[in-house]
C-alpha cells in the first residue's frame, strides 16, 4: 500500500515525527554514532526536521511563513524540499547534498535517498507533476526520478538512472532511461532491516556482450566445418571434379580458403 496523508484519522505530533526521523539514521548509516552526532552533523535530517515544520504552515495556509522555511533549511543544508510536499514516516536522506523535492511529491514511509536525487515535474501545469514513492524505496546518488509517476514498494533505483515510467513493487531500475533489470519478489525490507547494498543489481550490458562473444564462438567453430581445405595428394583424386567446381571454389573463397 502506498503512503497517503489522509489515510489516517490520527495525526502524530512534531516530536513524534521528529524523533522516527532520527532514529531511522541508525539503522540506515553504521557511521551514525549518537544522537548528539545526528542532530548537529547530519544536514540530511536538518533538511528533514524543518520540512516537518514548513510543511505543517503550507497546510494551515501560512503558504509565505512555510516558503520562507524552507528557503532557510535550503540554504542550511543543500537540500531543497518544497514545503508542499508529502512526505511519510522514517525519512533518511544520507548525505545530504543536492537533493531537491518537487511540490507534489509524494513519499511513503521508511525512504532512503542518497546525495543528488531529484524528485522532479516534467510540465509547467499547475497539477500533479511530481513522483509518487511507495514504501520502503531506495534511491541511489544521482538518480533523476521525473514526472507524475509511480515507484511502488521495495523499489531499488540505482545511481544516476533517470526514471520517466512507473515501476512495480519489489523491481530495481537502472539506466537511461530507467529499465526494469530486476522483477518482482526481492524485497528491500528484511528482518534485519533494509538492504542498502543498492549496488549489486545486474549488468545487462556486460551479460548481452558476453552472449554475444559466446555466440561468435559457436559461429566460428562450425565455420571450420565448412571450410574444404585441399589435400596434398589432390591431383590424383577421383573427385577432383567435385572439389574444383564453381560452388566448391566460391565456398572456400567466402570461408578464407584458397
Amino acid at each position: 500500500m502506498f503512503f497517503s496523508p489522509h489515510s489516517s484519522s490520527v495525526k502524530q505530533s512534531l516530536w513524534q515525527d521528529w524523533r522516527a526521523d532520527v532514529a531511522c539514521v541508525f539503522a540506515r548509516d553504521p557511521a551514525a554514532r549518537g544522537v548528539s552526532e545526528v542532530l548537529l552533523a547530519y544536514p540530511g535530517v536538518h533538511a528533514v526536521l524543518l520540512h516537518r515544520v514548513s510543511h505543517r504552515l503550507w497546510l494551515a495556509d501560512w503558504k509565505l511563513t512555510a516558503r520562507l522555511t524552507a528557503a532557510f533549511g535550503r540554504w542550511l543544508t543543500n537540500v531543497d524540499i518544497h514545503p508542499g510536499a508529502t512526505i511519510g514516516k522514517r525519512f533518511f536522506i544520507d548525505h545530504g547534498a543536492c537533493v531537491v523535492i518537487g511540490e507534489t511529491a509524494e513519499i511513503g514511509n521508511d525512504v532512503t535517498l542518497y546525495h543528488g536525487v531529484t524528485l522532479g515535474g516534467t510540465t509547467w501545469n499547475k497539477a500533479k507533476r511530481h513522483p509518487t514513492l511507495g514504501n520502503n524505496v531506495l534511491i541511489g546518488a544521482g538518480a533523476k526520478v521525473l514526472g507524475a509517476i509511480t515507484l511502488g514498494d521495495n523499489v531499488r533505483v540505482g545511481a544516476n538512472s533517470v526514471v520517466v515510467k512507473d515501476v512495480p513493487a519489489c523491481c530495481t531500475v537502472i539506466g537511461i532511461p530507467g529499465r526494469i533489470i530486476q522483477q518482482k519478489g526481492t524485497k528491500i525490507q528484511n528482518s534485519h532491516g533494509i538492504d542498502l547494498d543498492h549496488h549489486l543489481v545486474p549488468d545487462p550490458m556486460g551479460r548481452a556482450i558476453n552472449c554475444l562473444i559466446e555466440r561468435l564462438d559457436k559461429l566460428e567453430a562450425n565455420q571450420e566445418k565448412f571450410v574444404v581445405m585441399e589435400s596434398e595428394n589432390c591431383d590424383g583424386c577421383e573427385a577432383d571434379a567435385v572439389c574444383h567446381s564453381e560452388g566448391t571454389v566460391m565456398l572456400k573463397q567466402a570461408a578464407g580458403g584458397r
